[in-house]
């Protein structure tokens, strides 16, 4: 889908995206970290392929998606011209590992059972892993392929009603379940905030998630690959790395606001 007015400008694209960066990179230093410690995942939903093409070529290769349909129609164009971007550079002498290396495909959206596999096949990791019926779905798509998929849980650390995610409560259960699927790489845990315009309200939230991150490792039910608190979004993501988070999703503050009022944004 298009991206209103301005966005389309490789200028402000670019603009927005280095402005982005730098806020990263504070917020990651003011939590005590490195920046290189905190992953910036650009969230496409709204983006269009030119856009994606310009990211990649200032070097950013990480891109998740919310649109099932979406990534999967998008990830092969796009890995493909990206593919072709490399073999050029190479015919012309470049060095074709330096800026063409392929795209990492996140799912950040709700996961459809049916298009699992579909979905394994192109993404690097999954993160909207919310209940043990997509997890055992999931795992019989690694069992198939012989290699296990890369995911994370998703926490419905709010407490709303209707909201996607397993319960707090339920959370070391889940962990225990899912580390008896051998085909499945469970990597870390992920949540979203209410959107309620003022990021620090976001706070209790990413920090609750924190702290059910934390009790995992403290049960010691998992490994040292056990890594990722995937938690903020274009409003809230500094709050998100001050909370602990080392991953980050943005979409409108890189590509600019959409009139899709009606639609969740990252």
């Amino acid at each position: 889908m298009a991206i209103a007015g301005p966005a389309k400008s490789e200028g402000d694209l670019l603009t927005r995206y280095t402005e982005v960066c730098e806020r990263v990179d504070r917020a990651a230093e003011k939590s005590g970290r490195k920046c290189s410690q905190v992953l910036l995942v650009a969230v496409t939903k709204y983006a269009e392929p030119d856009q994606i093409l310009q990211l990649v070529q200032a070097g950013h290769r990480d891109f998740g998606e919310n649109r099932v349909q979406q990534l999967l129609q998008r990830a092969p164009m796009l890995d493909e011209q990206v593919s072709r971007m490399r073999s050029m550079g190479a015919a012309l002498g470049g060095n074709p590992s330096s800026k063409h290396e392929p795209i990492r495909w996140h799912m950040i959206g709700q996961l459809q059972r049916n298009k699992a596999r579909q979905v394994a096949e192109v993404s690097r990791l999954i993160h909207s892993v919310d209940s043990l019926r997509v997890a055992e779905e999931l795992q019989e798509v690694g069992l198939k392929r012989d290699k296990p998929i890369e995911i994370l849980l998703q926490m419905n650390c709010s407490g709303e009603a209707g909201k996607a995610g397993c319960p707090s409560p339920a959370l070391l259960h889940v962990v225990e379940q899912i580390h008896s699927m051998i085909h499945l790489k469970l990597r870390g845990l992920m949540t979203m905030a209410p959107d309620t315009g003022n990021p620090e309200d976001s706070r209790p939230v990413f920090g609750r998630c924190r702290e059910l991150f934390e009790d995992v490792l403290s049960e010691g039910m998992v490994d040292k690959s056990f890594n990722i608190l995937s938690m903020g979004m274009s409003g809230d993501y500094e709050v998100a790395i001050q909370e602990g988070a080392n991953l980050v999703r943005v979409g409108s503050a890189i590509f600019g606001e959409t009139d899709h009022s009606g639609d969740a944004e990252a």
